[in-house]
């Protein structure tokens, strides 16, 4: 018997894909030597004792960032269950991956960050845009290549962007890092 194309369900695959992303991150992060420890979560209001965190946690920032995919946009919004907004996933990446507690809000976590020139920018570090009016309305995180992952609310959700996107290059304020290097 041919199963006729019809039987393919695009909401079915949607559902299985979080979980296809999950088993992704599971095995990447399982190719590694020794596991890390796990971080203890701090809160970053004013990044306390100048805490920043080890360049060794990009890796897991940016399998955190990918493992979002697809995850719906709620302003607002943090966590992939109930959707996302740039800052929440910004602030829950940064935490289930490096344990650290960021604001929910764009411009407070710029103000924590260290800039970064745009041809320094590494794998997690943070992108800003001027997308409502004012300085810092977006954020992003930096992959490498010129792309960055964000959760926009055009189109509404959690997507891979070009740094050279016409929509987004015009409004780049700057790149920004957490980490201590």
């Amino acid at each position: 018997m041919v199963r006729s194309r019809s039987a393919w369900k695009p909401e079915v695959a949607r559902a299985w894909r979080p979980a296809a992303c999950g088993l992704v991150v599971a095995l990447l992060a399982g190719c590694g030597a020794a596991p890390p420890s796990a971080p203890s979560v701090e809160t970053a209001t004013g990044l306390p004792g100048g805490r920043r965190i080890e360049r060794a946690r990009a890796q897991e920032i940016v399998l955190r960032a990918l493992a979002l995919i697809d995850t719906g946009y709620v302003f607002g919004g943090r966590n992939p269950e109930a959707g996302l907004d740039c800052s929440g996933m910004v602030a829950y990446v940064y935490e289930q991956a490096a344990g650290l507690r960021l604001p929910h809000n764009a411009a407070q976590i710029a103000r924590l960050a260290q800039p970064v020139a745009r041809e320094q920018l590494g794998p997690g570090d943070l992108v800003f845009f001027n997308t409502r009016g004012f300085a810092a309305s977006h954020v992003g995180i930096y992959l490498g290549d010129g792309r960055f992952v964000h959760a926009p609310s055009s189109k509404g959700r959690v997507r891979i962007e070009s740094m050279d996107n016409r929509y987004f290059a015009p409004r780049f304020e700057g790149g920004r890092t957490l980490f201590a290097d």
